[in-house]
């Protein structure tokens, strides 16, 4: 009776991520939104661009857990691409702080407080969702160069996948960290031109999640297993 924890369910990957994971009865799945503007009555708010909503957020999943269930798959789904336009010489620092607030910081948060809490299993899977564009050899690769303030965010996760899967060995040893390329899918972030549908990257990263062994830890996959370059 797995209990799964999706951030960013409110659109794009995130939100798709949830049909897949309750065609099995036996799944519990928590699916947080930043807001509740939507259609979207049935998720919990966690804003993962404010530490207090983090906060908010672990205290609502400790109640609705009871003390007896911890979170076996956290699913850091949520981020932003702010700014796509701009160059390394054009950033905006407003697109850039709030790209990291979301994309490095809220993950960074949110194994910190549900580990404080308990609420963590000991052998939790734990996948940062990054992106190609947070590979420094692929970037390197690609001419012109594309999202920089978003593509540097990815970068920082990436690292923050690296530090959470030694830091949490010693809290929790059979914890496993990856941080997941789903691809370039067709989502709104996603844009046009997006080769993958969505069902597509989510079956790979979830066959890719349940194959987890703890010599994984600290890696970068994409959504087919195939390892990525840093």
């Amino acid at each position: 009776m797995p209990v799964y924890c999706i951030t960013g369910t409110n659109r794009g990957l995130g939100l798709k991520f949830a049909p897949q994971l309750a065609q099995s009865s036996d799944n519990t799945i928590i699916a947080t939104t930043r807001s509740l503007d939507s259609d979207l009555t049935e998720l919990k708010t966690c804003d993962t661009g404010n530490v207090a909503s983090i906060h908010s957020f672990v205290k609502e999943v400790a109640q609705l857990l009871g003390g007896s269930r911890k979170i076996d798959v956290l699913l850091n789904s949520a981020g932003v691409n702010l700014g796509s336009s701009q160059s390394s010489l054009t950033l905006g620092p407003d697109e850039l702080h709030k790209q990291m607030d979301i994309n490095v910081i809220g993950p960074a948060k949110v194994v910190e407080l549900l580990l404080d809490a308990g609420l963590l299993s000991s052998d939790v899977r734990i996948l940062n969702m990054s992106s190609g564009l947070g590979s420094m050899q692929r970037s390197s690769e690609i001419k012109p160069r594309k999202c920089a303030g978003y593509s540097i965010s990815k970068a920082g996760l990436n690292m923050l996948t690296v530090h959470q899967s030694e830091d949490l060995k010693p809290h929790l040893p059979g914890a496993v960290v990856i941080a997941m390329d789903p691809g370039w899918v067709k989502t709104s972030m996603g844009g046009d031109g997006a080769v993958l549908e969505p069902h597509e990257s989510i079956g790979g990263m979830l066959r890719v999640l349940h194959g987890l062994r703890s010599e994984d830890s600290g890696l970068y996959y994409q959504y087919n297993g195939d390892r990525i370059p840093w």
